[in-house]
């Protein structure tokens, strides 16, 4: 498997300085500051716990449909909203919110799906000392 990288950088002290990123090859690239982070959002900007979320749902995403393909069943859709809390200067949970559309599945198959994802998926396993909670429902 490749080696993926990403990379960041910070200009000045925290509370008056900003960064930017970039992720892959130019893949995305953005910028965060202390407002960003700490406080209620600000225009244009993000966060390492927004990232984090991102990465998240799109990894508990793909190995969701990867364990329901290879029991053929056929996801047409999967969307995944994690919510990433961060509490006193740590991130203390992550709530992955799923919505799918998966024909000819019951709600209990689908919810055993959804644990070994959550388990499973490498995203998960990497932020294993967070508490994680998945709330999945069918469409």
């Amino acid at each position: 498997m490749p080696v993926r990288t990403s990379e960041a950088t910070w200009r000045g002290d925290l509370r008056d300085g900003d960064g930017d990123f970039v992720v892959g090859d130019d893949v995305f690239e953005g910028e965060f500051t202390f407002v960003s982070r700490f406080q209620e959002g600000e225009e244009g900007k993000t966060n390492p716990e927004e990232l984090i979320g991102a990465a998240h749902a799109s990894c508990f995403s793909m190995a969701l449909a990867n364990g329901l393909a290879q029991d053929e069943y056929d996801p047409e859709r999967i969307h995944t909203t994690a919510s990433v809390h961060l509490e006193d200067g740590a991130i203390t949970r992550i709530e992955l919110d799923v919505e799918a559309e998966i024909p000819e599945i019951d709600d209990e198959t689908f919810q055993e799906y959804v644990s070994e994802a959550k388990s499973g998926c490498p995203v998960s396993q990497a932020l294993s000392a967070v508490e994680i909670e998945a709330n999945a429902t069918l469409a």
